[in-house]
């Protein structure tokens, strides 16, 4: 899958950290793997941190970038921003103090819309719920120079943090079950690329849900059978449904549509209500 496509349904990524390790099948043809590799060739600046051979490579090595840290701050009109499209926040890298940080400039950022998408939701579950660490998320947020003159803590959850997790195949939809136990004002599910049938999915609690085919020269193939259940899931809840692409070689290969129609919906952006 491309960047271009995994991003298609925001305005704009923002990677404060960079890096991964392979954790689960939905991993084996992840598109930031091979971009860090081009991104390191190129001399890009953010990926010249190599990762384990064996999980992850060269460029995608796991780093905390301190410069793009505050950069959603900068940004006047609002937007719905992807966190971390080359990484993942819960990564065990990340330190505690990081994520922190990162949840401190997105309190700060109140204008955009932010989209957190995680593969490892336990722990993001378990910090979001822990007192110490929303105190740690207001301690960072009073050191932002913006913030000096206002008064308050955020309201917690933040109310303009969506938080989502990966699903690929039956196995890992214990990760909704994490989803659920975590502080949110709205949860989505990225299921994709989707590798199989998810019988055992439950939407309970979840507001939106994306699904996506993978792309790239060694994608696996979608059964639009696997897409129609889990719209017919969606539609029988009033879960959002967006349907991303059916996949292949290149990410528009095989179009968009789903039974003669595209699928758009979305939440609510943070302020539109």
């Amino acid at each position: 899958m491309s960047a271009e496509s995994k991003i298609e349904w925001t305005d704009r990524s923002w990677n404060p950290t960079t890096g991964c390790s392979k954790i689960s099948p939905g991993c084996d043809n992840c598109y930031a793997l091979s971009q860090s590799k081009r991104l390191k060739a190129m001399g890009a600046a953010k990926y010249q941190t190599d990762g384990d051979p064996v999980t992850s490579g060269p460029g995608f090595g796991v780093a905390f970038h301190d410069s793009a840290l505050t950069l959603p701050l900068q940004w006047r009109k609002p937007r719905r921003v992807f966190v971390n499209s080359m990484s993942d926040i819960g990564h065990a890298q990340i330190n505690d103090t990081q994520i922190a940080r990162i949840f401190a400039v997105m309190a700060a950022a109140e204008q955009h819309t932010f989209q957190v998408l995680t593969k490892r939701p336990k722990r993001i579950a378990k910090l979001l719920t822990r007192q110490s660490f929303v105190e740690h998320v207001h301690d960072a947020y009073a050191t932002l120079p913006q913030n000096a003159s206002r008064v308050g803590a955020p309201v917690w959850p933040l109310p303009n943090v969506w938080m989502g997790t990966s699903i690929e195949s039956d196995d890992y939809c214990w990760r909704a079950d994490e989803l659920r136990a975590t502080p949110a004002a709205m949860r989505f599910l990225s299921l994709e690329p989707l590798l199989g049938p998810l019988p055992s999915l439950d939407l309970t609690g979840i507001d939106w849900v994306i699904v996506g085919g993978e792309s790239g020269s060694g994608h696996r193939d979608l059964d639009l059978d696997w897409v129609r259940d889990i719209r017919d899931r969606c539609l029988g809840c009033a879960t959002r449904f967006f349907f991303k692409q059916v996949g292949g070689v290149r990410a528009a290969a095989g179009g968009r549509l789903l039974d003669g129609r595209t699928w758009d919906e979305m939440p609510e952006l943070a302020g539109s209500r």
